[in-house]
């Protein structure tokens, strides 16, 4: 049961169109949403790897990437999306109880960049840390991390006439309404001293044409149903953390190795 009842105004998006870990699915799974980022310059889903609980991701510095979520219910749900600890939306410091996009049944949406304005949106691109939009913004803690809380939607009470009320209705939905919270727990990072590159975060691209439209959502809690996570770094850096295995370099042949040697047996 909702500890209180809050009117949102969310924003809707249009839907998107057409190691010493194993790899995992290319994104991350939850039981209401679904995430994964998009590299945009190569068009592809970039492979996520799974390591001590945690989601990772490889990116590429000075690529423009999206973060695709994917609404697996019937019902419409509120995705309140934080890249850096920052809320894509409001540029806020982010918070589960903020404003956030509104994806409708069973819809999937790309998620682009930075909210500027209801038409446009600022590229997210992998860069070094410190040009990173949450540093730039003195906000370097949480670089390396997209999160998604999921909210679902409160459901709305048809007014009838007195004699057609069932009195046990309100007790039963109420029962009904009890939400969990999911969300992976961060690895135990190895020192930054490890690191042989400096931490990948996300900048704040040239502005894009994103058009989106406004609509009402109420949440049925103040708690997120869900939280679905992504860590994401250099190749170079999930090498360093143990979380990708290292490429296996083979010895080259030589043309002219030396004299020839006596065959054996």
């Amino acid at each position: 049961m909702p500890t209180r009842r809050v009117l949102v105004l969310a924003l809707t998006v249009a839907a998107a169109a057409g190691a010493a870990a194993c790899s995992a699915p290319a994104f991350a799974t939850g039981g209401l949403v679904d995430a994964e980022v998009v590299d945009r310059g190569r068009n592809e889903v970039l492979p996520a790897y799974r390591q001590r609980g945690a989601i990772w991701v490889a990116g590429r510095p000075g690529s423009r990437y999206a973060v695709r979520m994917r609404n697996r219910s019937g019902n419409r749900v509120l995705v309140v999306l934080s890249v850096d600890g920052v809320n894509a939306i409001s540029g806020e410091t982010a918070s589960a109880s903020q404003t956030g996009y509104v994806l409708a049944p069973y819809q999937s949406a790309e998620i682009t960049g930075w909210r500027k304005n209801m038409n446009e949106a600022a590229a997210f691109y992998f860069t070094a840390l410190p040009d990173s939009y949450a540093a730039r913004t003195g906000r370097p803690d949480n670089v390396g991390v997209i999160g998604v809380a999921v909210f679902r939607e409160r459901e709305r009470v048809v007014e009838v006439a007195p004699r057609a009320v069932d009195r046990a209705a309100p007790a039963a939905a109420q029962a009904q309404s009890a939400t969990r919270e999911r969300g992976d727990a961060a690895p135990a990072a190895k020192a930054e001293g490890t690191l042989r590159d400096e931490r990948l975060g996300t900048g704040h691209g040239e502005r894009e044409v994103a058009p989106i439209t406004r609509t009402a959502f109420e949440r049925a809690s103040d708690r997120p149903d869900e939280i679905v996570q992504l860590r994401y770094d250099s190749v170079e850096n999930l090498i360093a953390l143990g979380v990708l295995r290292p490429p296996r370099v083979l010895p080259a042949p030589e043309p002219f190795p030396a004299f020839v040697p006596d065959p054996k047996g």
